[in-house]
């Protein structure tokens, strides 16, 4: 059997990673391309994190660069219809939520390619999200659904998908993160910043609804730093942000930008922060797993288990919210979490397994 492996995005190696590491430990009967779409180009990624995740470099990168949702989806679509009409593998898997996942997913269902979407039945139930219409279209025309969670099974089954074809695997995500938790490692901004276990929050923003509003990041930001007791806040930030800071005199005496940081080395930091502070999904369900108290800066999540056994909670964006669950993390009285069901490191030998029955 010949499978596409499809990354566009960061998260997209780490939940592919298991998959290749299960291939290799089985020798199984399968090959695999792993296709890189191009759709973030980061240094960290293209030097350093493949050979951190130890995985390949990719069989074949569309190359398609940044652009507007709309010019991604059809470079990508046509870039990898192309690839297809070269050589077509007997299934396609997609991971996650990104324009990529869903372009590819698109593109080989077209050509009669067989599409295995990893992370399927996941929904925030908002639509202005772009990821939740790449979640939508993705499962709207899967052939099998590899699932992190019984409630995402259950929403595909009452969404019509047969039962034989939906398979609970757990995490993905996850397995590459106990994998490599013996290998995290200090950043150089731990020495520099003189850096101490359980002393600094971890910041990360990226959502449009977060970021794109000038007077609502502004306000968000100060907040933030207010709140922080005078704590450092490491933030990775996005140039357009520090741009923006800059051209708006704006200080946070609290915040440490840097620059975008490894997979080993991000992940560090969050082990030993404090707090993390996001709107990421993916960055809510590794804190789960490492017990790290986490605050997410949304109205929702995909990701309920996080929330209710895990160690988030949601506040969105109000003032009262934010100030509460910062405050209950300085009197230390973060719930405990617990991890969720076969979030075990063990989900891409599952998947593996489940695709050598297959008769394709």
């Amino acid at each position: 059997m010949i499978i596409d492996l499809i990354a566009g995005a960061r998260p997209n190696f780490v939940k592919i990673a298991s998959l290749i590491h299960a291939i290799q430990q089985d020798n199984a009967s399968i090959e695999f391309r792993l296709i890189h779409t191009g759709q973030h180009y980061d240094k960290n990624l293209s030097e350093s994190f493949f050979d951190q995740l130890q995985i390949p470099d990719p069989d074949k990168n569309l190359g398609v660069g940044s652009g507007t949702q709309a010019q991604q989806t059809a470079n990508i679509m046509m870039r990898y219809e192309a690839l297809l009409n070269e050589n077509k593998p007997d299934l396609c898997v997609v991971v996650g939520d990104v324009t990529s996942s869903m372009a590819c997913a698109i593109s080989a269902s077209k050509l009669g390619v067989k599409v295995a979407h990893v992370e399927a039945g996941i929904r925030s139930n908002d639509k202005s999200m772009p990821e939740e219409i790449n979640r939508i279209l993705i499962d709207s025309i899967s052939d099998y659904y590899f699932t992190t969670s019984r409630n995402a099974s259950g929403l595909l089954l009452k969404q019509g998908v047969s039962k034989e074809n939906i398979f609970f695997v757990g995490n993905t995500m996850i397995d590459t993160l106990l994998k490599f938790q013996p290998k995290f490692r200090k950043p150089i901004i731990w020495k520099d910043m003189a850096l101490s276990k359980n002393e600094y929050f971890v910041l990360t923003l990226h959502r449009p609804s977060n970021v794109d509003d000038p007077v609502k990041l502004k306000k968000l930001l100060e907040l933030l730093n207010e709140c922080a007791r005078n704590l450092p806040v490491i933030f990775p930030a996005h140039p357009r942000i520090k741009k923006f800071l800059k051209e708006q005199n704006i200080c946070l005496d609290n915040f440490k930008f840097t620059e975008p940081i490894s997979y080993l080395e991000f992940n560090f930091l969050v082990a030993n922060a404090k707090c993390v502070i996001t709107d990421s999904g993916g960055i809510t369900e590794e804190t789960t797993v490492l017990n790290i108290p986490c605050i997410t800066i949304r109205e929702n999540t995909e990701r309920p288990e996080t929330v209710e056994i895990g160690t988030n909670v949601i506040v969105g964006t109000e003032e009262k919210k934010i100030r509460k669950a910062i405050s209950t993390v300085f009197t230390n009285d973060w719930k405990t979490g617990q991890i969720p069901e076969l979030w075990d490191g063990k989900s891409g030998e599952r998947i593996i397994k489940i695709l050598k029955d297959f008769n394709l």
